[in-house]
């Protein structure tokens, strides 16, 4: 090429012909510095100005050809080279321009956008053009005129991206309803391909139902809105959802303005809780308290209804300005109470399920909405307390009398006792005092036990009739609820129906016997059950308890009697009627002492007698005294007042 320039000069150097004649004359002006400087002073310090070294080809005139002759006028030549100019596109990076198709291979195409050199975008871009051939034009973006290898890159995605981006901006301005791909799935909802750019459908925007398989939904071509775009990363939130709801929104004013009360429509189940079903009426919800859904009660409203079930309710009541509505259901039907049967009259036993309890009674549904309560009052004849909630079970079926019925309050009154004969009217025959029964522990309270003996009649034992021997701190200690306990009938009030129990006295009384046996002074082994601050609980022979005060509980190390331990004990104290036993321990071995001091006393008062019958009997032997003799007397003397003074003092009795 550069040869064909030499040789015809009216052909202007192109592209990278240009830059390389450019580049040999910049290496022949170098080559021409370097060989200067080598012939200048090896010595200079200073370094002056180089004047421009000429070479071979300054003086050439590209306007004159081979034979030395003038091919165009200086005016032509202006006029020429402006032609030439005018064909070279001016582009920048980033920029959009249309491309003619001039070459397709197996895996690019060649694309002329009047520049130096054609581009090659890879086919995979093109795959939304099937059909694409050479002459084709298309729009592409300039992303690098020229890389590190001279090559010019364009991409037609790119540019699609572009004007997509271009175009979404706009339609959220405006509002306008777009249409759109879903590709895939991803986390939290749908890719879809707006425009061919990628947009992003979260799983809250696709419909106003919930949905949990976000599959369906793949491939299928839908209409969006788009809610949110974002500039900095050219980012948008497109919405199914939005579109549903404004057809919902005027098919809701629609309905909202020939609402009435009382009018009668059609919904379907569109959700169910705890506390009510949400009703569809044909883009309106509704709210169909629970308490609205039967005339009976109903523990959740699944019981009654189903999802997507379709069911006439009536405009019970209804807000404009907030957009709520209630609903009834029941109301569809007469209530109960106003079309109750021939059967449900004073005096008639009916059948009923047990749908509330409370402290005071239950509930029985006899049919749905009417309801009777069973007073606690009205389940046993007995006058013993009676829990509501230990005697009916919810959901469990009673038959029950009608006591009272007021179908103007709507309220009734049942008897389950009233089933049965009044047991007290000859409570004196059956049960008479001083007779023997087996009754079931109902309940245990502080004071004493409540037994059944037949169903309605009971009494109580209270906690000092229950045993001779033992003093309980609670009921619970001898008994418990539900076991059986042998009875004695102590006493009968048929007014207040009370019976007075006793079960100690089925055995004499122990303590008329046990007199003897435990005796003052007697010293039994007994067991240290409990301790206080006042003394000790003692566990003694025959299953008697005796109390030991803690002075009494002393031992003669100086140490005291603790709990569980055994050691022997005196009766200081039996008293019959109070059904009382006081013991000691100390009094044992202070008496022992005592007895011991007592022995000392009476043997030293025996000596003394006996040294002074031998001095009487010295004395009437001798008349006269001498030296000898008043040495024996004197002896005597010391000897008598030694004994004297080895008795035991009053003080060592015992207590």
């Amino acid at each position: 090429m550069f040869f064909m320039y030499l040789c015809c000069p009216e052909i202007k150097p192109l592209g990278k012909q240009h830059m390389f004649e450019n580049k040999i004359q910049k290496q022949l002006n170098a080559d021409a510095q370097e060989s200067g400087a080598e012939q200048a002073p090896a010595t200079a310090t200073t370094t002056a100005p180089v004047e421009p070294v000429a070479t071979a080809h300054d003086d050439f005139d590209w306007s004159v050809d081979k034979r030395n002759l003038t091919s165009y006028s200086k005016e032509e030549k202006e006029k020429y080279d402006k032609v030439y100019d005018d064909t070279f596109v001016q582009l920048n990076d980033g920029e959009l321009i249309k491309g003619l198709v001039v070459g397709l291979t197996k895996t690019d195409v060649v694309l002329n956008i009047g520049f130096k050199s054609d581009g090659l975008i890879s086919l995979n871009e093109f795959r939304d053009i099937p059909g694409l051939a050479v002459g084709d034009e298309v729009e592409v973006m300039v992303v690098e005129k020229e890389d590190r290898e001279g090559h010019l890159n364009l991409s037609r995605r790119q540019a699609r991206i572009t004007r997509a981006w271009e175009r979404i901006v706009e339609v959220h301005k405006t509002g306008e309803v777009i249409t759109g791909t879903v590709t895939s799935k991803t986390k939290g909802g749908l890719i879809v391909d707006v425009f061919g750019m990628e947009t992003f459908l979260p799983g809250s925007q696709i419909d106003v139902k919930p949905v949990t398989d976000y599959d369906q939904f793949v491939g299928k071509t839908m209409e969006f809105k788009v809610v949110k775009i974002n500039e900095t990363i050219k980012n948008a939130v497109v919405s199914h959802k939005a579109l549903i709801e404004s057809d919902i929104e005027a098919q809701r004013a629609e309905i909202m303005s020939k609402l009435e009360k009382g009018q009668v429509l059609e919904g379907t189940v569109k959700n169910i809780t705890d506390f009510g079903a949400f009703m569809d009426l044909g883009g309106l919800d509704g709210l169909l308290y629970i308490t609205d859904i039967s005339w009976g009660r109903i523990s959740h409203p699944s019981e009654v209804l189903k999802l997507d079930q379709k069911v006439n309710v009536v405009v019970l009541d209804f807000d404009d300005e907030k957009k709520r509505i209630s609903l009834g259901l029941k109301q569809l039907t007469p209530h109960p109470w106003d079309v109750l049967g021939e059967n449900i009259a004073e005096g008639n036993v009916v059948k009923g399920k047990v749908v509330n309890i409370e402290d005071y009674g239950a509930f029985l549904e006899i049919q749905p909405g009417v309801e009777g309560l069973v007073h606690v009052s009205e389940i046993t004849w007995a006058n013993s307390p009676i829990n509501a909630k230990e005697f009916f079970k919810l959901g469990d079926e009673h038959e029950a009398k009608i006591v009272t019925l007021d179908k103007d309050s709507r309220k009734m009154s049942l008897s389950i006792k009233q089933l049965s004969a009044d047991p007290w009217n000859d409570i004196e025959t059956k049960f008479a005092e001083g007779s023997r029964h087996t009754g079931l522990v109902k309940n245990i309270t502080n004071y004493g036990v409540f037994v059944e003996l037949a169903p309605g009649i009971g009494g109580m034992i209270h906690i000092s009739d229950l045993s001779w021997l033992k003093r309980f701190n609670h009921p619970s200690e001898y008994t418990k609820v539900g076991s059986h306990i042998d009875v004695i009938i102590l006493g009968i009030d048929k007014d207040n129906r009370k019976l007075q129990l006793g079960h100690k006295q089925l055995e004499e009384d122990p303590w008329n016997t046990l007199q003897d046996t435990f005796a003052i002074g007697s010293i039994h082994e007994g067991t240290v059950t409990r301790r206080d601050d006042k003394g000790a609980t003692v566990q003694l022979p025959y299953g008697l308890e005796g109390f030991a005060p803690n002075r009494h509980l002393n031992k003669e190390d100086g140490k005291s009697i603790g709990a569980d331990e055994t050691n022997q004990f005196m009766v200081i104290e039996f008293d019959r009627n109070e059904k009382r036993i006081v013991v000691s321990h100390t009094r044992i071995w202070e008496q022992g002492k005592y007895e011991e001091a007592e022995a000392a006393k009476k043997e030293a008062r025996a000596d003394a007698d006996k040294t002074k019958k031998a001095v009487k009997n010295i004395q009437s032997k001798v008349e006269k005294a001498t030296l000898g003799d008043l040495g024996v007397l004197a002896d005597l003397k010391k000897k008598l007042e030694g004994n004297a003074g080895n008795a035991t003092p009053d003080a060592a009795k015992p207590e």
